[in-house]
């Protein structure tokens, strides 16, 4: 039987040049998180300390222990699961290998030798200035050399991550010994039709010896079926009568059934490969219609409206991301009634621990292949590097009913019709080969089961511009950019892969990341862990665009707002292409998570505390929402149920007057949405009203004015404790009440976010983690909208 033996013990690592000594080295890990364990390099998470390690990534580095490959076996390799990036592998001063690809694993042969394994990465950044001399110059959105290396492009730095370029053995080593012959690849292609499950395991094997019968035998769900191998070759299938379906969450349950195969010699077995599988069927309808061309992801014969976030990698040194925080982030999503993350292609491909967590959370994956906002090279040496790398990973990640979609890149054939691309590039190439030849070859030969599409966005056809919002997918990035939130109803796109609006992360993250800082929005650690192009130019006119902005230097007022901002914008999105089903399909929210504490985009900042817009999530991608625009309540239902009921609509004034009321009948069918007209009279006269539609504990509201036109009453509420939690009662209109719970202890989280409350009315926020609670501690964490002072 194969006999592994992990690799973790034992390692040093050292500069080739010999200065600073020899340290003791953590594997998986990374040079970065070696030099923070021996205390050698400040955190670059903390203030701007980022600068002063940025000498890490453009150094040679060296892994050294001692192997020792002796077995009772006849062969006996030395396997990395993930090499990061550019390495020589070597064994008492002899060469096994070269590696230049952090996204794929490699194996050496080192039958019967032992003496000191040498691991000798260069610097990336190496690398990359060679590979542009061989190839020439390719445009990129941002200055650094991503493109030339097959390595996550966002180690590099991004518009909301730091530049920490790395190096090491980032994924797990070990020593694999075995006779006659072991399983090189499976490859399993699930199906079901009429109840029936069908598992289809297609076999290639490496051997020791030729002529040795071989056979595999496979179990599932209590059936057994056997083949023989020819040659290196084969094929066991089997059939799984009343098979359980597996469903994306919302939908139905999450079935999943253990497979395992076992290679045999004469009934000795020589290896063995487990997975869940789930059976499940999937397509994406991109049909032309009246409206242009559709998006809509099809999950058994289901047509669904994708309620998505968009994915980075959760730390900048993804060897620290562990099986458990990868189930905390996710579940996370989850929670906020996600079900959809689609993995950005500027990342990795994630751990099989990311997918095994989607698996049992009814999370769709949509899945990037690993190129982002840049031109790519199509010569050797990357060519041959991409098509390995996606064979190899298509075929790691097919178990997974979770992943439902391959997608070729991210903005790339936007950015080459768009971003001054083609004229630069003079007819060299820059990745449309990958897109459309390379990458759809791949998936279709191995994953037939799954669709592809070349990128995101696009609309299907150089025929069309790339980012048509009638057709296929859609980034909307103006709005962000240079224009309001109220823009997003200017138009229905098919499907918005990304969108977003910027904030900055919880108040205590801030502190920890910002120690001693005196914060202000333009202080220097603010702006340091601001990386996005005119990032607080724009979240200023976005401020201004609707409110009125302190003129007091009151950085907590400005954190509160700009974090209501985000909240608001994204809502304006969602709400209204939700009410546009079924010719809106689906949203993804840019982003769900941060790599380190950064204002950015993100629901969960870099310490996985959520903002406010997390809170929002959850009532923006309920199954049941109430979306109010002029003179007309949508009632969108992705339930599995007809909703119908009566929703109570109220005209109030900002002093808390009622000016009308009126009680209207209202249905939605499953996975439909219903259009209700507001009854004459009821609508806001003057930004001084408002209006109110209250349905089966659902709310929803319509100012007819940006907030800083709104003579808002001065607040006034009660604060009382309750048991878990804080309650308040409105004694007039409280507008976006948030109680930032991280303000009273850094480890409190609230279990709701910005909530309005009518006079009379009264909430009871939960807090957890509130070590010592009092209510005049939390009066001071409470915000809410006041008028300007």
């Amino acid at each position: 039987m194969l006999q592994a033996t992990p690799l973790t013990e034992g390692w040093t690592l050292r500069h080739p040049d010999g200065a600073g000594g020899t340290l003791p080295a953590t594997v998986p890990g990374c040079v970065h998180t070696d030099l923070l364990a021996a205390g050698l390099i400040p955190d670059p998470f903390l203030g701007r300390d980022e600068t002063e390690v940025a000498w890490v990534g453009r150094r040679e580095w060296t892994y050294e222990r001692r192997l020792d490959a002796g077995s009772g076996h006849e062969q006996s390799d030395l396997v990395f699961d993930g090499l990061d990036t550019v390495a020589e592998i070597l064994l008492d001063g002899r060469s096994l290998g070269r590696t230049r690809n952090m996204h794929r694993s490699h194996r050496f042969d080192v039958t019967g030798l032992s003496g000191r394994l040498t691991v000798r990465f260069a610097s990336a950044y190496a690398e990359a200035e060679a590979v542009r001399g061989k190839v020439g110059e390719r445009p990129a959105a941002y200055a650094e050399p991503y493109q030339y290396v097959r390595k996550m492009a966002c180690s590099f730095g991004w518009d909301w991550g730091p530049t920490l370029v790395t190096a090491g053995i980032w994924r797990p080593a070990r020593l694999e010994h075995w006779s006659t012959a072991r399983l090189a690849r499976v490859r399993p292609l699930v199906s079901v039709e009429d109840g029936t499950g069908d598992v289809e395991l297609r076999v290639d094997v490496e051997r020791t010896r030729v002529e040795a019968p071989l056979t595999v035998e496979a179990r599932v769900a209590g059936i057994t079926a056997r083949a023989e191998l020819d040659g290196t070759h084969g094929t066991v299938r089997l059939r799984v009568p009343d098979a359980q379906l597996w469903w994306p969450r919302g939908y139905g349950e999450q079935a999943l059934y253990d497979v395992e195969l076992t290679l045999l010699h004469e009934d000795v077995p020589l290896d063995v490969w487990r997975r869940r599988i789930g059976f499940r069927t999937v397509e994406l309808d991109t049909s032309a219609d009246a409206h242009g061309t559709g998006f809509t992801l099809v999950v058994n014969g289901e047509r669904l409206f994708a309620r998505g976030v968009n994915w980075i990698p959760d730390d900048v040194f993804p060897s620290r991301v562990t099986r458990e925080r990868y189930r905390e982030r996710l579940a996370q999503a989850a929670g906020a009634g996600v079900d959809l993350v689609r993995v950005w292609g500027g990342g990795i491909y994630e751990s099989e621990d990311f997918y095994d967590a989607c698996d049992e959370l009814g999370l769709l994956v949509w899945q990037d292949f690993p190129f982002a906002c840049a031109a790519y090279p199509e010569e050797q040496p990357l060519r041959g590097e991409v098509e390995a790398e996606a064979r190899e990973n298509v075929v790691r990640l097919m178990p997974h009913p979770s992943l439902v979609l391959w997608n070729g890149n991210n903005e790339n054939l936007w950015g080459f019709r768009d971003w001054g691309w083609e004229p630069r590039l003079a007819g060299d190439s820059w990745g449309e080969g990958y897109y459309l030849g390379v990458l759809p070859r791949v998936v279709a030969e191995l994953d037939p089961t799954r669709p592809y599409t070349a990128g995101s966005p696009w609309s299907g056809s150089w025929d069309r511009h790339p980012n048509d919002p009638a057709h296929g997918t859609h980034h909307s990035w103006e709005v962000w950019n240079r224009e309001d939130y109220a823009e997003y109803g200017a138009d229905v796109p098919r499907f918005v892969a990304e969108f977003g609006w910027q904030a900055p992360p919880a108040y205590a993250t801030l502190r920890r990341a910002l120690p001693g800082e005196a914060l202000a929005p333009d202080s220097p650690g603010m702006l340091h862990h601001q990386k996005a192009e005119d990032g607080n130019g724009k979240l200023a006119r976005g401020l201004e665009r609707h409110f009125v902005l302190p003129d007091d230097g009151d950085f907590d007022r400005w954190h509160y707002l700009t974090q209501v901002n985000q909240a608001r914008a994204v809502a304006a999105g969602i709400e209204h292409w939700r009410s546009h089903w079924p010719v809106c399909a689906g949203t993804i929210v840019w982003q769900l998570n941060d790599c380190w504490p950064v204002t950015s985009w993100a629901a969960i900042d870099g310490d996985g505390r959520e903002k406010p817009l997390y809170h929002e999530l959850r009532r923006l991608y309920a199954d049941r929402l109430l979306v109010l625009r002029d003179g007309l309540l949508s009632v969108v239902n992705q339930g599995a149920e007809e909703w119908a009921g009566t929703v109570a609509l109220l005209r109030m004034s900002v002093e808390g007057a009622v000016l009308g009321r009126a009680q209207v009948a209202f249905a939605a069918g499953r996975r439909a949405v219903g259009r209700v007209p507001v009854p004459a009279g009821l609508e806001p006269d003057g930004p001084e009203e408002f209006l109110v539609a209250d349905a089966d504990g659902l709310r929803a509201l319509r100012f007819a004015a940006p907030d800083r036109d709104i003579p808002y009453v001065r607040p006034e509420f009660d604060v009382a404790l309750a048991p878990g939690g804080v309650t308040v009662t409105a004694r007039t209109l409280v507008r976006d009440l948030l109680l930032q719970a991280d303000r009273l202890d850094p480890a409190a989280r609230a279990d709701r976010g910005l909530v309005t409350l009518l006079p009379g009315e009264r909430v009871t926020i939960g807090v957890r983690g509130w070590r010592t609670p009092d209510a005049h501690a939390a009066r001071s964490a409470l915000y809410c909208l006041e008028p300007p002072r």
